[in-house]
């Protein structure tokens, strides 16, 4: 996800201060990594160092001074170009429980209890995310993003199946090379 465009979307709804970005970022898009306010503010700032956002003044609000920021034409235009951008599928999948599974069996471990324990892990996450999805409180984006994560954890735990009845096969071909 690209931090930068986020926030440029979130300035068009007009000028705003990095508490209130970062705030209304974790607010919009619940199941990702909240932001760190440094990350807010840095990329706020080389949003201004390109052109594409521009400081709108200070606003003290009874407490310390805010700088407010505001989006540009250019900001605008990038933004715009960004958001139509198809993103392309992955060329190549990194997946960090694969290569634990063949770490397992190159250092003699155990990878079948290694799935099953990741399994486990898997399956209290989606617990927890169709808990969350079908809170009588929960929105429309809170339900979306829930229902995203479900799907990818749901396609881990199918790979992770078929690994777990391939492991005989995958251990003879890793010990071979």
């Amino acid at each position: 996800m690209s931090t930068r465009h986020i926030l440029l979307g979130l300035l068009e709804a007009g000028p705003s201060h990095g508490y209130d970005l970062k705030r209304r970022h974790d607010e919009r898009f619940p199941q990702a990594r909240p932001l760190a306010y440094g990350q807010v503010y840095t990329t706020l700032q080389r949003l201004v160092r390109d052109g594409l956002a521009e400081v709108d003044g200070t606003d003290a609000d009874g407490g310390p001074e805010r700088t407010l920021y505001r989006s540009t034409d250019s900001g605008a235009h990038e933004l715009a170009q960004w958001a139509r951008e198809i993103a392309p599928p992955a060329p190549f999948v990194a997946n960090e429980i694969f290569a634990k599974v063949v770490v397992s069996i190159l250092a003699g471990g155990d990878p079948a209890a290694y799935l099953r324990a990741q399994r486990a892990a898997h399956m209290e996450r989606m617990r927890e995310l169709t808990t969350l999805k079908t809170a009588g409180t929960a929105d429309l984006a809170t339900v979306l993003s829930a229902d995203y994560a479900l799907n990818h954890l749901d396609a881990d735990l199918r790979w992770m199946n078929t690994t777990a009845a391939r492991l005989t096969t995958l251990t003879a071909e890793v010990d071979a090379a």
